[in-house]
């Protein structure tokens, strides 16, 4: 897991967080870091950095 579900809850404050919100973060955080490895590879880098995203 990449994401932590208290930090989620922290960060969200006074506002409560569903369990499928982090789910679905989790799986869009994992997207877009496949997306970047990616765009590294595809220009010809082996780090990824910010501006893959």
């Amino acid at each position: 897991m990449v994401i932590v579900r208290s930090r989620v809850k922290e960060l969200a404050g006074d506002v409560n967080v569903a369990s499928d919100f982090v789910d679905a973060l989790e799986r869009k955080v994992e997207q877009l870091v496949k997306e970047a490895m990616s765009r590294a590879k595809a220009n010809n880098r082996r780090t990824v950095m910010a501006k893959d995203l």
